[in-house]
C-alpha cells in the first residue's frame, strides 16, 4: 500500500492554506453582519423591557433608554427615572455595542439621546428612529423606529391616511393654552341633572412629573330611579407649562347625557346628549378636532 509522497503532502496543505485565506474574510464578513442584527434585535428588546418596567410600575418609576455616542464602543443604558441626568444611577443596565458597530444617527422627537415611557400608557414624547451601521462598511446599516405608541420595530408602522379615517365624536383632541399641571379640580356638570355633577381631582392623576394626566372612570347620571353611566377617558396627549392638549373618548353607545367639561372655572369642551361637540367659552382653548 502506497502512501502520499511529500509532493502530495505539501501540495493538500498549499491548498488548504488557499481554502482558509479565502474563508477567513468571508466569515469575517458574515460575522460583521450578524454583530448588526444581533445588536438591533438587542436594542429593541431592551426598549421594550424598559417600557415593559413603565407599565409594571416597578419602583413606582417610569424607565428608558439612554443611547450614548461619546465613549468607544458606543453604548446604551436602560435607567430608571424620568430622565437619564435625574436617574437613580444604581439600576443602570449599560449595553455596549460590539467593535465593529457604531451609532451614526439618532432622530428623536426634542433632539435628545433618550426614550422615555410613560406610566400607565407605555407611550413615549422620544418618538422617531435610531440607525446603526458596521464601521467598516456604512453602507450596511440597521433603522430602529419608535412610535408615539411605544411600539418599537425594524420597520415603521403603516399609519392609515389621515383624510380617509373616519373620524366622529367618539374621539376628539383640544387644546388647552394655558399652565394645566397647576389645575386643582376637573368638573364634569350635567346640565340637565347638576345633582349629578362629578369633580375629579386634578393633581391625584397627574403623573409624578406632572407631564400626564389620566382618569378613566363612569358616572351615574339621569332621572332617579333611571340613572346610566357615563363612561368616559380623559388624558392629556401633552401638557406643559404654556399649553395642554388633551385628548377625551366619550364613546355614545355608553354616553346619553349632555355634558360639559371644565377645569376649575374653564370651559373646555360641551356635548350634546347626541354626541355633538362644541368649543367650550373659555378664550384659552382651541378646538375640539375629531379624531
Amino acid at each position: 500500500m502506497r502512501g502520499f509522497t511529500l509532493v502530495e503532502i505539501l501540495v493538500i496543505i498549499g491548498i488548504m492554506v488557499i481554502l482558509v485565506a479565502f474563508a477567513i474574510p468571508s466569515y469575517r464578513f458574515f460575522q460583521r453582519e450578524s454583530d448588526l442584527n444581533n445588536s438591533a434585535e438587542e436594542i429593541i428588546n431592551t426598549l421594550r423591557l424598559a417600557q415593559s418596567k413603565t407599565l409594571a410600575s416597578e419602583g413606582a418609576s417610569q424607565y428608558g433608554v439612554y443611547f450614548d455616542q461619546t465613549i468607544s464602543p458606543h453604548q446604551y443604558t436602560l435607567f430608571k427615572g424620568t430622565g437619564y441626568t435625574l436617574r437613580d444611577s444604581s439600576f443602570d443596565e449599560i449595553h455596549k455595542l460590539p467593535e465593529s458597530i457604531e451609532i451614526f444617527a439618532i432622530n428623536l422627537n426634542g433632539g435628545g439621546s433618550e426614550v422615555i415611557f410613560d406610566r400607565i400608557l407605555g407611550t413615549t414624547s422620544h418618538f422617531g428612529s435610531l440607525s446603526i451601521r458596521l464601521k467598516n462598511d456604512p453602507g450596511k446599516t440597521k433603522n430602529i423606529y419608535i412610535e408615539n405608541s411605544g411600539q418599537v420595530d425594524l420597520l415603521p408602522s403603516s399609519a392609515p391616511s389621515d383624510t380617509e379615517r373616519i373620524k366622529d365624536s367618539r374621539h376628539v383632541h383640544f387644546t388647552y393654552n394655558q399652565d394645566a399641571a397647576t389645575a386643582i379640580t376637573l368638573h364634569l356638570i350635567f346640565s340637565d341633572y347638576p345633582a349629578d355633577n362629578f369633580d375629579i381631582d386634578f393633581q391625584f392623576y397627574l403623573n409624578p412629573g406632572k407631564t400626564k394626566f389620566y382618569w378613566e372612570g363612569s358616572v351615574l347620571a339621569g332621572p332617579a330611579g333611571s340613572k346610566t353611566e357615563q363612561k368616559l377617558i380623559i388624558q392629556t396627549h401633552s401638557l406643559g407649562i404654556t399649553s395642554a392638549q388633551f385628548s377625551i373618548h366619550r364613546d355614545r353607545r355608553y354616553n346619553d347625557k349632555a355634558l360639559e367639561i371644565t377645569l376649575d372655572d374653564q370651559n373646555l369642551i360641551d356635548y350634546t346628549a347626541n354626541g355633538d361637540t362644541t368649543q367650550g367659552s373659555s378664550i384659552h382653548v382651541t378646538g375640539p378636532q375629531w379624531q
